[in-house]
């Protein structure tokens, strides 16, 4: 059976350096490529949202974007994409402060042939692959399989430090599963396991792909939405209620899944830490907690 095709991003506003980088892609042995085009970094950062892909080819001079600020937009949004990055023979320093940055590799324009290309796709392929085995190995929890309190932490602080250097906005929403004693009391600790794992299935059908999402606690769960606005915020709780009210709706348990929610809006112009957005979005779940026990 043959290999799928790697998926190629190829982000890149010089219709000469677009053909020379497909002519060497289509040259290459025993590897098949599905190579898509997009000229400026906004159109690229949609299709990293909207599709699979497996590897990112980045030119740092781009007609909206230009040097490391690329690499930092195009890591925020798609951090488990390997980037190689596309530099003029005069920008080799750069290249290399990119892979300082995030990126996995760069290749110098007009030093490039089939297989050197190739080789550093696919290289960049299995490192992303390894690095995300390993932070599997301790960052993932075990009921859920959702990242656990370390790996989000982990995974945070360098979300938070990129979306500084790219001035973007970010959302951080903490869920907490209401009458999980409830549930574990009357209907035991399988039903309150069951209930979690369900939980978590529709927080993280509820966000996206690039979203990290999080069981951080015994009944708590925590959204890092990257480049989400508050409208946008409120659009996504209210999709996460109408998904929880499907899903009671289809099961017909004896007792229904219910979420309590804070939202912290994280603001370029006023950077914090992460623990101080966490406190905030906490303080605001709890809030919201005692709003419905009094009602």
């Amino acid at each position: 059976m043959s290999e799928k095709p790697i998926r190629v991003l190829l982000v890149e506003d010089n219709p000469g350096d677009v053909r020379l980088i497909q002519e060497a892609l289509s040259e290459a042995r025993g590897t098949a490529f599905e190579v898509e085009c997009q000229e400026c970094l906004e159109t690229a950062l949609k299709r990293l949202n909207e599709t699979d892909v497996d590897v990112v080819l980045l030119d740092l001079s781009l007609p909206d974007s230009w040097g490391l600020d690329t690499v930092s937009k195009a890591h925020s949004q798609a951090p488990e994409v390997p980037i190689i990055v596309l530099t003029g023979s005069e920008d080799e320093e750069l290249g290399l402060k990119a892979v300082q940055n995030g990126a996995q590799d760069y290749l110098v324009k007009g030093q490039m042939d089939s297989n050197l290309v190739v080789r550093s796709m696919r290289y960049a392929i299995e490192r992303q692959r390894i690095l995300a085995e390993l932070r599997n190995l301790s960052l993932v929890d075990e009921l859920t399989g959702l990242y656990n309190r370390r790996g989000f932490l982990i995974l945070a602080h360098q979300q938070i430090f990129l979306i500084h250097q790219a001035k973007m906005q970010m959302v951080l929403l903490f869920a907490d599963l209401d009458n999980m004693k409830w549930i574990n009391d009357n209907f035991g600790y399988h039903s309150g396991d069951q209930a979690l794992r369900e939980a978590a299935i529709i927080i993280k059908e509820t966000f996206r792909k690039l979203d990290i999402v999080a069981r951080i606690g015994g009944d708590e769960f925590a959204v890092l939405a990257v480049g989400t606005s508050r409208a946008s915020a409120e659009t996504l709780i209210a999709r996460l209620q109408k998904n929880l009210d499907a899903h009671n709706e289809k099961e017909k348990r004896p007792y229904e899944l219910s979420l309590s929610v804070g939202v912290a809006f994280y603001d370029p112009k006023f950077p914090c830490s992460i623990e101080e957005l966490m406190g905030r979005a906490d303080a605001l779940m709890y809030e919201h907690k005692r709003a419905k026990q009094k009602s």
